[in-house]
């Protein structure tokens, strides 16, 4: 592969369909501001809007990228003129949008998946009172979500960014009249903020260094730039990116999103919001190509993610929050190619778009168990579900093969293929990084398995030890059906058609810079054998433990291992010790030295001044005799310093 142009900075003008790339944003928002203010009298039709602005949103995308791949390889990164957004002297932002292959991958799984679970949620949210605002809701994400990873510059990003954050907030505490829904969402609001100070700081250290925000004046002029600055730079934006895709050390709010609605996990936490961080890494690539110890970071974090959420998914018995696990311990693959450099960009994006179909397939799924099982989360009040909910159990079962990663399914091959990148290179590095991502492949083929299991097969415990309300489990209607279908078609083909096509790595080969030729350190049908053996390993583990014994209802004590995993491996507890409680204790001693110090001072001159005045109070008597003698006194005292002055 020749070196080629990176990320997109020969850009030229946008022609044809391409200058409709604004309607992408601008749709969806549009209609989102609609559902918002039109009150009541939308509520009757308003979930139809939001679902005509998404598929419109996707049409517009898809005749874009008809018009892109029309073009040369070498001319397929086109600028979509905008405004003048910041003219400040010699600092000027124009508001413009990038859109090349990259762009237009992101673009096309947005608006694809997003539609799909628009119709799902008509009929999911049926009977929710505020069924008009939550898709107004969606529709904002859609189009904050389409604004980041289309806008030409870094700032413009962070609007998009932030916009993501807004709307994640908002889905995430829609059912906010419960007190635990509402810190769910104040808990990823705060985490989300941490990691948008980094890529604040990211683009203020970027201004500092090349006087610019664009990515053509600062991807293009990376090259140039010190290390110290591109790492200082890709620090903080592995920081911004820890937040968003919920990675380590800022992962612990992903599982407590499971508060809403399960679309929004389909949708945010599943196959967008959380891939952002991915997106910004992968496009920020000249950075990091300058920066080897931030580019190791990145594989660093990302295999510490990979293990830390599989092993959190391994003992979670709800539901939604056994996906959520998997899905931070899926971007932990996404990250580490990342930070293998160009080598694994194409890797990243591969996994990212298979993910987004067979996580998205099986989050709807589990909202099709919930919706069939009276609101139920915990598996271990499942069982057997199989056989009265056959199409939910066949299309969640394709998402289980393909994440596992069994051939022919999607999983096996986007999966394989960072595993067999992260075994290549020199030194330690191949050996720690390809050994992780193996036996990070064993544990999500035990946990994965284990949820199938426990969920859809083994002996039926609906009504085992609770009083609620018996449930009567039954087939999702068409409308939530029929997505999880188109989904499960994607876990099942989208995969091999890719790979045995080629189709993606030709399609992105003009946005990355040309990988290296690197040998593995070990041969690549090995590490595919001993991948597929641990899986084997993983499923028979389950198997023995969820369906040849009993599930009980109720968890056992378990191990500590068992309790650390089932308690996020105390990532709150160690939260709160070093961050949590410090803060309170300084906001708390900062209020004693306003109280003491401010406030005390504030009192000490009150009381001088009150005092100062009670004692002049006391000169007035009230007699004239006694002004008369303070009058004579004070004129003799003048006479008598005029007098000495004089002399």
């Amino acid at each position: 592969m020749s070196p080629v142009p990176t990320q997109g900075l020969t850009a030229v003008p946008a022609t044809g369909a391409e200058p409709l790339a604004w309607l992408l944003v601008v749709i969806p928002l549009v209609s989102a501001g609609v559902l918002l203010l039109a009150g009541r009298s939308a509520d009757r039709w308003g979930h139809w809007l939001g679902v005509a602005a998404s598929t419109a949103a996707f049409v517009v995308g898809a005749a874009v990228f008809w018009s892109v791949l029309g073009h040369d390889a070498e001319e397929r990164a086109r600028s979509v003129a905008g405004f003048s957004w910041v003219p400040a002297g010699t600092f000027q932002v124009e508001a413009g949008l990038l859109v090349d292959p990259l762009s237009l991958s992101f673009v096309l799984l947005i608006t694809f998946v997003g539609t799909l679970i628009h119709l799902y949620s008509v009929s999911y949210m049926e009977h929710d009172p505020g069924r008009r605002r939550f898709f107004a809701y969606l529709n904002l994400f859609v189009a904050a979500m389409l604004l980041l990873v289309l806008a030409d510059s870094y700032l413009l990003l962070y609007v998009g960014w932030e916009g993501v954050g807004l709307a994640s907030y908002l889905l995430i505490g829609f059912w906010n009249h419960r007190l635990e829904y509402a810190v769910a969402a104040k808990k990823a609001f705060v985490a989300n903020r941490v990691g948008d100070f980094g890529l604040s700081l990211a683009i203020m250290a970027m201004f500092v260094a090349f006087g610019s925000v664009s990515f053509t004046d600062v991807l293009g002029g990376a090259s140039g730039a010190s290390e110290g600055w591109l790492t200082a730079i890709g620090l903080l934006l592995l920081l911004a990116a820890c937040g968003k895709s919920a990675q380590f050390p800022l992962q612990s709010w992903l599982g407590d999103a499971m508060a809403g609605p399960t679309p929004v996990s389909a949708l945010i936490h599943a196959a967008t919001m959380v891939t952002a961080g991915v997106y910004l890494v992968v496009r920020s690539g000249p950075i990091y190509e300058g920066a080897p110890a931030a580019t190791l970071a990145v594989a660093v974090v990302g295999a510490i993610t990979l293990l830390f959420g599989a092993i959190v998914g391994s003992a979670k018995d709800d539901i939604k929050k056994a996906l959520a696990a998997s899905t931070m311990s899926q971007i932990g693959y996404m990250m580490l190619a990342a930070g293998l450099g160009p080598i694994g960009y194409v890797f990243a994006i591969f996994h990212l778009l298979t993910h987004g179909f067979f996580k998205a397939g099986m989050f709807l799924g589990a909202g099709s168990v919930m919706h069939g099982m009276n609101d139920e989360t915990d598996m271990r009040r499942f069982g057997g579900l199989r056989t009265v909910m056959m199409a939910t159990w066949i299309t969640f079962g394709l998402g289980w093969l393909a994440i596992i990663g069994v051939p022919p399914f999607s999983g096996f091959f986007s999966k394989d293929e960072i595993i067999h990148a992260a075994f290549e290179g020199e030194g330690w590095r191949p050996w720690v990084l390809g050994t992780v991502t193996v036996i990070g492949a064993g544990i999500t083929a035990f946990y994965m398995s284990r949820l199938f299991f426990m969920t859809f097969h083994g002996r039926r415990r609906w009504h085992d030890g609770t009083d609620a309300p018996a449930p009567h489990p039954h087939e999702s209607p068409a409308l939530m059906v029929a997505p999880m279908v188109v989904l499960a078609v994607g876990s099942a083909g989208l995969g091999p058609l890719l790979y045995y096509t080629h189709w993606l790595e030709d399609w992105l080969e003009p946005v990355f810079t040309a990988p290296p030729e690197v040998e593995p350190v070990i041969d690549l049908t090995i590490v595919t054998a001993a991948t597929l053996l641990v899986i084997v390993v993983g499923v028979a583990t389950a198997w023995a433990m969820y369906l040849r014994q009993p599930v009980p209802v109720t968890a056992p004590r378990g191990s500590f291992a068992t309790r650390a995993a089932r308690n996020d491996l105390f990532q709150d507890d160690v939260n709160d010790i070093a961050f949590v409680e410090p803060g309170q204790a300084f906001v708390r001693g900062m209020g004693q030295l306003d109280d003491d110090v401010v406030s005390g001072a504030v009192r000490a001159l009150a009381r001088s001044v009150s005092g100062i005045g009670t004692g002049l109070s006391r000169l007035q008597t009230g007699f004239v005799r006694s002004y008369a003698l303070s009058m004579f006194v004070g004129v003799g005292l003048v006479v008598a310093a005029l007098v000495i002055v004089q002399n």
